[in-house]
Formats: structure tokens, sequence, C-alpha cells
């Protein structure tokens, strides 16, 4: 990740943290004096983002870090941990809201006010918003944190329909006088926690993936494949391995040679396997070359 692209996450990093908190601020104001559970638990919801987008700044950050003794592969992972913290704090802020929201259905439940239905409108439009702002920003710079982040604004748009869609029946019950549909807000609080805890569940499960050293798929790896073969010198490329690292890669590839070369031919010719795969693709952060001979 260059300068520009690191300058970038942070950008789409502070939206989130700025926007999710004025957005916890008004819906938990606003659901606590319309008494709404659903908006309240939907407040918890963007209160939980914003921790998770600080979580993504600190990652980005972390992730690009020069590599140093330690850490001779970089900080990649940094970025998959911060992905893993973000999908927890969704877990936790999920099982928060159902177990509120299910405490309300067991009482009296008061109508929530106008005030309610219109926060929960605001914040369907602008969680939409970034959504589509930090997931075209976290594939443009291949940022894993950045694109987990982003689902959590759409998981919120999600939330925040079935608040409104809760607010909306209770308001109509008590003006038509139905007192059941008063219910629907708790409701659609516990609606909303399931939705949370699903998208965590999801979120945790590709972080995981990742930070295990999974490597990239057969049809992602088969351009390197191909740039590798195509490098003068290499017979056949036996094995290529690139492991996930965040938003970069590193790959470990074994080329055959001609076994009549000598060892400084062979060693340029993995020398020129570097250079190709280092310069036609910008996720490749480094590349181990090992130089077997060639046999038919």
């Amino acid at each position: 990740m260059n300068n520009q692209q690191i300058r970038q996450a942070e950008t789409g990093a502070w939206v989130g943290i700025i926007g999710n908190l004025v957005l916890a601020v008004q819906k938990g104001g606003i659901g606590w004096f319309s008494h709404s559970r659903a908006l309240m638990a939907d407040a918890v919801h963007s209160a939980s983002d914003v921790i998770g987008s600080v979580a993504v700044l600190i990652g980005v950050r972390a992730a690009n870090l020069p590599p140093d003794e330690e850490h001779p592969y970089g900080h990649g992972k940094a970025e998959s941990i911060a992905a893993i913290i973000v999908s927890i704090l969704l877990g936790l802020a999920g099982i928060q809201i159902g177990y509120s929201s299910f405490k309300a259905l067991l009482g009296p439940v008061i109508a929530p006010g106008w005030p309610a239905a219109v926060a929960a409108l605001v914040s369907i439009l602008a969680k939409e918003g970034m959504f589509r702002y930090k997931y075209m920003l976290g594939k443009r710079i291949g940022s894993q944190a950045i694109i987990a982040n982003a689902w959590e604004h759409r998981s919120d748009v999600y939330s925040s329909v079935a608040a409104l869609f809760g607010i909306g029946g209770a308001l109509l019950g008590e003006r038509w006088g139905v007192p059941f549909l008063v219910y629907l807000d708790p409701v659609a609080g516990i609606f909303v926690s399931i939705l949370v805890l699903r998208m965590a569940w999801r979120l945790s499960k590709e972080s995981v993936r990742s930070t295990l050293d999974q490597v990239l798929p057969e049809e992602e790896s088969r351009e390197l494949i191909q740039a590798a073969a195509q490098v003068e010198g290499v017979r056949h490329v036996d094995v290529l391995r690139a492991r996930e690292h965040g938003f970069y890669v590193i790959v470990d590839i074994k080329v055959a040679v001609d076994p009549q070369l000598t060892v400084e031919e062979g060693h340029h010719v993995g020398k020129e396997v570097k250079r190709q795969l280092l310069d036609r693709f910008d996720h490749v952060a480094d590349v181990m070359v090992h130089i077997n001979p060639y046999h038919i």
C-alpha cells in the first residue's frame, strides 16, 4: 500500500468514526426520549461501529509499518486482526441488542414518538452512503479491514430499516388503537440483533481464514503463474503459493530451468522472475524464488 492509499484508508476510517459517532448520539438520544427500543438498539450498533472504525484505523497504520527483524514479512496481518476485533465487537453488540429488546417484550411497551422514525430514515441514507464509499475504497486499495468495516455499515442499513419498520408499526398501532402493533418496536430490535450477529459471524470467518495464512485461490494465482512462466529461461512453474498478509501477498514460487545452466545463470533467472512479479502486480510485496532443474 503506497502513501496515497494509506492516506485514503485513514480518511475512510475517520469518515466511519465521525459518521457513526454522530449517528449513535442522534439515535441514542432520540430513541431514549421517544421510548423506542428499536432505535436505541440501532444506536448501540452504530456505537460499536465507532470502535470498529478505530480498530481499522489502528490496523491500517500498523499494517503499513516496514518489515523488521521480528516481522520480516511485514505487519499486514494487523489488518486481519483489526477485522477480527470488529467482528467480535459486532457480535457483542448483537447480543446486547437482542437481550434488551427481549426484556422490553416482557413488560408494558410505550409507542415511540415520530422523531424516532425520522432518525431511522436519516440513518438509512447516511449508512448506505458510507457503505458505498468504504466498499469502493477498500476494493480500490485492497484493504480487507476497510471492506469489513464497509459491511458493518451495510448491516447498519438493514438494522435501521428494521427499526423504521418497527417504529412505524408501533406508531400506526397507537394511532389506530391496535395494541399488539406497539410491540413491533421491540420485535424489530430482536430482528436487528439477528442481522448483526449474522454479519459478525461472516466477517469473523473471513478474517480468521486470512490470519491462518490462507493462500490465494487458483483463479487468482493463475495470472502470477502465467507471468512467471513468460520469463526467459523458465521452462516450467512447478509450484506457486501466494500467502495473504492483509492487503498484500507474499509469493513462494518454484521454477524449473535448464539443468545445464550455471548457478549464476539460474540465479539471474530467479531474480528476473521476482522482478516481473513485483513490477506487474501491486498487491505482491515480496517473492521467494526456488530454482529446480527441469526434467522432461
